[in-house]
């Protein structure tokens, strides 16, 4: 169900690499990378996800300190990649990759859209 959810986030995008639903634990609920599932060598999302727990538990922790509200979104974008990260609750995010040329606007709304529907499912 949320390999489905994934799938037709990032395929709706041009420029779409990856996404991913992770507990801020670390562990994967589910994930889709476009160049697996066409049989090629994509980015780990896997271990990228992970990383990302680790950073965004720390940025979230640091913006509560600073009382500057909740966490709800979080761009890293690097020369190679672009990774959106959408806070869907305390226990979990959702987090997309595309690359730089991509429309990373529309993937901030694309991950909008699903978010509801994974809040639902969670």
């Amino acid at each position: 169900m949320f390999r489905d959810i994934l799938q037709k986030m990032v395929d709706r995008l041009d420029g779409g690499l990856a996404g991913i639903l992770m507990g801020f634990d670390g562990i994967a609920v589910e994930h889709y990378s476009r160049e697996e599932h066409d049989g090629k060598e994509g980015i780990d999302i896997q271990t990228v996800g992970m990383e990302l727990a680790h950073a965004v538990s720390q940025m979230r922790k640091a913006v509560e300190r600073l009382d500057l509200g909740q966490t709800a979104e979080i761009t890293v974008r690097t020369d190679k990649l672009v990774i959106l990260v959408y806070v869907l609750s305390e226990e979990y995010f959702v987090a997309c990759a595309v690359r730089p040329e991509a429309s990373f606007g529309k993937a901030r709304y694309v991950m909008r859209l699903v978010a509801p529907q994974i809040r639902a499912d969670l």
